[in-house]
């Protein structure tokens, strides 16, 4: 059950959007066990984001949350595969991402808890 939720200060077309879709559906198997059957994705784009007190750059802040734990070489992967994605999609420099991780042992879907 995981969930990435994407904060981009660029807009983003509906092909970029697909694209990103198609990635992160093929990216989040880097975490064990976890697949594009269960992911759910959030994007928002043209956020008002400040990085090192400036704005005049793109930035994005990705949150990955998951039921579950995520081990730690599947992190330092996933986060490089991210930071690829996200600056080949939408020509955000890598050292303007930021990529948070949350794991959960509480989550309810389809009306009970896992």
């Amino acid at each position: 059950m995981p969930f990435i939720n994407s904060r981009v200060s660029v807009p983003m077309t509906e092909q970029q959007k697909e694209a990103l879709k198609q990635q992160l559906g093929e990216a989040i198997s880097i975490i064990p066990g976890k697949s594009e059957q269960w992911l759910m994705l959030e994007f928002a784009d043209n956020c008002d984001l400040y990085f090192q007190g400036d704005n005049t750059l793109p930035a994005a802040f990705v949150e990955i949350k998951v039921f579950g734990s995520i081990p730690t070489d599947s992190l330092d992967k996933m986060t490089k595969t991210i930071c690829g994605i996200y600056e080949e999609c939408l020509q955000i420099k890598k050292d303007r991402i930021y990529v948070k991780y949350e794991e959960s042992c509480k989550w309810g879907w389809n009306g009970s808890n896992f």
